[in-house]
């Protein structure tokens, strides 16, 4: 009999038909005969809603309806002996709404006569768009609750897989009051991605980039990354940040992601780029009770292993003598190995300065490769109960727990090219690549200081640089260089805990919800970095398919023989622990237009208290270079070979400290010996620990408003104000000349965020959106922070750095503009939105030499000097070739195109922004997606590409390295030229293939980048060749059981 029920369901999904009440398989498919049953009702006089949960609670019918038609209805009580349908037409009384009952036994109520235009959909107070705003019914298709029923389709077409998954978010999209796009699972475990990041760069407007461990990370919307995450609607943070780490929620658990990219007055305040809302499966989303098994095993190319994913969801709800109760609990669990070898070359330095004192050509300081390899593991648990305790309450109570887990190391090599013994043979240089660069005696580009010493010259020979033209060394082989191979072995855990809960009460037009909830975020790390190394030659070739390519002739670092200690013992293990409690009210009172246009009344208010304590200790010490043997200091399993890098050596093993050791105990223990340092792990050191405190109040106010204009013209919309208060206090210290000085700042800030927006239906499908609203971005913690901290390094090749916050830095506040027309037709879309953001006082990070006790530094310091503008076009739809004959009436297409044009301002006058006239770091200018499905008798299928444009990802203006300058302007010392990363044009092709066994067991197989994109950067100008980073590629095959 559940055959039946879902052939009715996914008919259904093809019409605007919105929210379907529980019901047992069984009973959804009545039997004429069983359509006569009578039964007993006692239902009072109650809203409309809660009258059709009633019955279909009591007769165990499915009934469908769309929420926005009843809500604002009465009822007509209801007490005696009854057919469901009788039951329906009293209890609609004299409504405008008729009963119909399909031949499977289904109820569903529409209006008498057919309505040309939706209305919009609103907002309930946590911004769910596309679920019910209270317990009782799943939505059919989600999103579409705020359409108007249409007729079913005289011949049922069973829709599921990915075009249900397309389909139910163009509802969301096409109803939502937002501008907002969705990404919603097929059915419980089905996500249509392996991650929720993964899910999210098919978004139009998002962009991605590749972490360290080969999780897709990075989110940006529409070029921005201030992002506010939340889950169920609550604001979700890590320890000490603003941000939510989106791979920490795998997609197993989630039943929708939302992309909000312009903000109204009932949610939460803080993301200038738009908001995530991640949304947690719930009981009263079931209608019989369920026991989903997913099981996943994924095949990664880059570690030649296959590891486990694991998800269990068990859902139930049963009537009770005190009403109805219904509990989920969802567990997933995943297990990676990985491996990311990178290639890389580092900063460009004049071959003038010593030993070389070759005029006119620029090297590389570094020829260097690594492989950041090992394990982690993300273990996740969600539940939720859901009471109704009467017809017109819901009491509800959520948890979540989220961890991360990680042991894991980067094996380097590396050769610096600079030092007095090294000699270059046989190198090659391209006349044609060159630039004209400030060059400072030792090579590199002069900072403040050495620049204030002005142009060397025969009047000046203590000036601080020269002009050179550099052109680019191609290739050569540099002999007796100090080779170093080096472990830097690390472990990271992260934990984060939510407990939430509150009610729901709907009675008539009036609409309250309360909210409470407290998270509670940890986060470890430790990191032990020892360096081994001998003298080696290596021939270097800086530019080779957008790479370098790197040979040691002889592979004389895989070789145990000849390894000394090299430059320092590095430690570094800090710990952060935050907490957020919030709670919110919120009420909403729909007028039905009694008061003209206006329809809906929201007001609420937000409490939200956030802690912060960050605690850290690094303790370095050097050791002569090349003095202590390996061999006679250390056992003799120290050295263990590390995985190969594919562009050194032809990826031939090499020899680093053996990981596991410098993760011992007992091993840093002897090593803290041998280099003199105290035994143990140090203590968090007072100067680097800063505690944070944060208050915000914020209360809205939103009328929403709908009218027709002339018979099949409609336009809706909303205006409010959200009003925001923060008070701040930052306590932390800073060690200057050796002593340790506190520091405390206080601060508050107060905002005004209104909100416009309006949408026009012009009938049959044809909608256009504008919309308008200011939101804000509160700084980091870390970036408040008062103190000043430093690091002296223990390779010569590597600058002093140094960080210190900014406790007066100010929210960053944007304004932004949305239009958009969008057409729909069927299961059909195409949209066309333009945007446009103007921030002000954006924070940047501008790192300067300072000298602290004769030391000098590079110290890094936020500031708010900058503004920034962004303009763009964003194009997307999706289509289903139905009318195709046969197999191919399976087949649809989607995709989306973002155009972005951003820039950086030129500041504030006196502190300009170094950036100015650029595009905004990490921003590409277009990205698309073009997808291929395919869904017809049980085979599901998915081929994505993925492309982005080219964009910058580092800053190092403030850093030594050696850049091209405007010769007109080389001796304009008010003139800084900035100093770029680049990141090129990449893809990634990912697919997937499933096939429904039955209704209870599915299998599928896929593979993410599959054409193995490699990341390749580049300093300035293109020839300038950086990095070359190897992407994994994954491949999975998994199953799905229904129990």
């Amino acid at each position: 009999m559940r055959g039946g029920a879902s052939v009715v369901r996914f008919a259904l999904c093809s019409t605007a038909v919105a929210l379907a009440i529980a019901a047992p398989s069984a009973a959804s498919a009545q039997s004429e005969a069983q359509a006569g049953q009578r039964y007993s009702f006692r239902v009072p006089r109650q809203s409309l809603d809660a009258a059709l949960r009633s019955v279909a609670r009591t007769a165990r019918a499915q009934i469908l309806f769309d929420r926005e038609l009843v809500a604002t209805r009465q009822s007509q009580p209801l007490d005696g002996v009854f057919t469901v349908r009788q039951a329906l037409t009293r209890a609609i009384g004299a409504s405008p709404l008729t009963v119909e009952q399909s031949t499977r036994g289904v109820f569903t109520i529409r209006l008498a006569t057919r309505s040309i235009s939706t209305p919009m959909q609103r907002p309930d107070v946590h911004a769910r768009a596309g679920k019910p705003r209270s317990g009782g019914a799943p939505s059919i298709r989600a999103g579409a609750e705020g359409g108007v029923a249409e007729p079913e389709p005289a011949e049922e077409i069973v829709v599921t897989g990915f075009r249900q998954s397309l389909e139910r978010s163009a509802g969301i999209k096409r109803r939502s009051v937002h501008v907002e796009d969705a990404v919603v699972a097929e059915d419980i475990g089905k996500f249509p991605d392996p991650s929720t990041a993964a899910a999210l760069q098919r978004v139009p407007g998002v962009q991605v980039t590749v972490g360290g461990n080969n999780e897709i990370t990075g989110v940006m919307i529409r070029g921005l990354a201030d992002i506010l995450s939340t889950v169920d609607g609550r604001e979700v943070v890590s320890a000490v940040g603003r941000g939510f780490a989106l791979q920490d929620l795998p997609a197993v658990a989630l039943a929708r992601v939302s992309v909000v990219k312009t903000s109204t007055a009932n949610l939460i305040e803080g993301g200038i780029a738009g908001i995530t809302d991640l949304r947690l499966n719930k009981p009263f989303n079931f209608r019989d009770p369920a026991l989903i098994v997913t099981a996943r095993s994924n095949y990664s190319s880059n570690t030649e292993r296959l590891n486990p994913q694991l998800g269990v969801l068990v859902t139930d709800r049963w009537d009770s003598g005190i009403g109805e109760i219904g509990a989920l609990l969802n567990l997933s669990y995943a297990y990676f190995d990985y491996a990311r070898p990178n290639s890389y070359i580092t900063e460009q330095r004049s071959l003038s300065a010593a030993p070389y004192r070759i005029a006119g050509v620029v090297a590389r300081n570094t020829a260097a490769g690594s492989t950041e390899y090992g394990w982690y593991d993300r273990p996740q648990v969600n539940g939720s109960l859901q009471w109704q305790a009467a017809p017109e309450l819901e009491v509800y109570a959520d948890g979540l727990f989220t961890g991360y887990r990680s042991k894991y190391q980067t094996a380097v090599v590396a050769t610096p090219l600079f030092f007095g013994e090294t000699t270059v043979a046989q190198y090659e240089v391209d006349r044609e690549d060159c630039f004209t660069a400030r060059v400072t005696p030792g090579g590199y580009n002069p900072n403040a200081l050495e620049l204030a010493r002005g142009l060397i010259s025969d009047s000046n020979p203590g000036g601080g640089f020269a002009v050179e033209r550099l052109c680019n060394l191609t290739s050569g082989r540099f002999n007796n260089a100090r080779a170093l191979t080096s472990t830097q072995a690390r472990t990271q855990r992260s934990y984060n805990y939510v407990l939430a809960g509150g009610l729901k009460y709907r009675s008539g037009p009036d609409t309250i919800v309360f909210d409470v909830a407290y998270q509670r975020a940890t986060s470890e790390s430790s990191g032990v970095i020892v360096d081994i190394g001998k003298r080696i030659t290596v021939d270097l070739q800086t530019d080779v398919d957008e790479g370098n390519l790197q040979i040691h002739p002889g592979n004389p670092l895989g070789d145990a023989s000849g390894f000394f200690l090299r430059n320092g013992l590095n430690q570094n293990f800090s710990r952060s622990v935050g907490g957020l409690k919030q709670a919110r009210l919120d009420f909403t009172h729909d007028f039905d237009r009694a008061w003209g246009g206006i329809d809906t009344l929201q007001v609420g208010l937000r409490y939200a208290d956030r802690t912060g304590l960050f605690n850290q200790a690094i303790l370095n010490r050097t050791v002569a270079d090349l003095t202590i043997p390996v061999a006679v200091t250390l056992p003799a399993d120290f050295l263990v070979r590390a995985p190969g890098i594919s562009r050194i050596n032809g990826g031939a093993p090499f020899l680093v400290p053996d990981p596991y050791y410098l993760r011992s105990s007992a091993g840093r223990d002897i090593l803290r010996g041998i280099y003199g340092v105290p035994l143990g792990d140090p203590p968090y050191q007072p100067e680097r620990r800063f505690e944070a405190e944060e208050r915000t109040y914020a209360a809205y106010l939103q009328l929403g408003f709908s009218t027709p204009i002339g018979e099949s013209v409609s336009i809706d919309g909303l205006v409010g104000v959200r009003a925001t208060h923060t008070e701040r206090r930052i306590a932390g210290a800073g060690l200057v000349s050796g002593v340790l000085v506190p520091q405390l700042a206080s601060t508050t800030d107060t905002d005004m965020l209104p909100n416009a927006s309006a949408r026009i239906q012009f009938g049959g499908g044809l909608q256009t959106r504008l919309s308008y609203a200011k939101a804000i971005r509160r700084p980091e913690f870390s970036a408040l922070n008062p103190g000043l901290s430093y690091t002296i390094s223990t390779n010569p090749a590597t600058l002093n750095t140094g960080t210190a916050g900014n406790p007066n830095l100010r929210p960053q506040k944007s304004d932004s503009f949305d239009a958009a027309v969008e057409y729909y037709w069927g299961s059909n879309f195409v949209a066309v939105g333009a945007f446009a953001r103007n921030i002000k006082d954006r924070v940047i990070n501008a790192a300067n030499a300072e000298i602290i006790d004769g030391f000098t530094y590079n110290i890094s310091r936020p500031r708010n000097v900058g503004e920034a503008k962004l303009r763009g076009v964003e194009v997307s739809g999706q289509a289903f070739l139905d009318f195709l004959p046969g197999a191919l009436s399976g087949i649809g297409l989607s995709g989306n195109f973002t155009l972005v044009d951003s820039e950086v301002g030129a500041g504030n006058g006196s502190r300009p922004d170094q950036l100015a006239g650029f595009e905004i770091q990490g921003v590409s200018r277009y990205n698309y997606n073009l997808g291929l499905i395919y869904e017809r008798n049980g085979i599901s299928g998915r081929l994505v590409y993925t492309r982005r444009s080219r964009y910058y990802d580092i800053d190092v203006t403030g850093s030594a390295n050696v850049r091209p300058i405007d010769p007109a302007r080389a001796l304009d010392l008010s003139f800084t030229p900035t100093s770029l990363r680049h990141v090129r044009p990449g893809g990634r092709l990912d697919f997937s293939i499933g096939y429904d066994i039955n209704d209870n067991l599915r299998v599928d197989v896929g593979g993410t980048n599959i054409l193995r994109n490699t990341l390749r950067g580049y300093f300035d100008v293109d020839y300038l060749t950086h990095d070359r980073r190897e992407d994994d590629s994954i491949y999975t095959i998994g199953i799905r059981a229904r129990l």
